[in-house]
């Protein structure tokens, strides 16, 4: 990888790194091993940026022909030098990115919407499981009526049925 090539990953890296937003996908956590999984990951990542910002934004230093002339001899080095210097790295052309960054959009925008559905049940559940935490205090001393006002759908099924001659056999 180029001098060049290397520096840009880093640069990439550092900003991916900043980007992340660590402690609010902490906060979604529930379960403690999903916690431990997420310190893991957290950590790896920072060990691999590290490394990055550290191994890879360092410029290779030059090759000193002349010391290995005066100690291997003419002939050997510029052979190598020649060698060396008519190595071309090829450049990376990013061909998977085009492809699938739509893809990764369409899927981000689905997420987010499943998210927005998500949170809505979670919030009618809550609700619901609130509601029968009350009604379940309240059970020994409920009426009918009381039960009836809570849920007129049953009153109207039961009113009906009722009236209908219908009692369940």
């Amino acid at each position: 990888m180029s001098g060049n090539g290397a520096k840009k990953v880093v640069d990439v890296a550092v900003k991916a790194g900043k980007a992340i937003d660590w402690d609010g996908m902490a906060k979604m956590l529930v379960s403690e091993e999903a916690r431990k999984e997420f310190a893991t990951l957290r950590r790896t990542f920072d060990d691999v940026n590290h490394q990055l910002q550290t191994k890879f934004s360092q410029e290779p230093q030059p090759i000193d022909w002349e010391y290995y002339r005066k100690g291997i001899g003419s002939k050997v080095v510029d052979m190598y030098k020649e060698a060396y210097e008519s190595i071309e790295i090829p450049k990376y052309v990013d061909t998977v990115t085009p492809v699938y960054k739509p893809k990764f959009d369409a899927l981000v925008v689905e997420l987010k919407e499943a998210e927005k559905a998500s949170l809505k049940e979670s919030e009618r559940i809550e609700k619901e499981i609130a509601e029968l935490k009350e009604m379940k205090k309240k059970i020994s001393t409920m009426t009918a009526d009381e039960y009836f006002e809570k849920h007129p759908e049953l009153k109207k099924k039961f009113d009906d049925e009722i009236r209908n001659d219908y009692w369940g056999y």
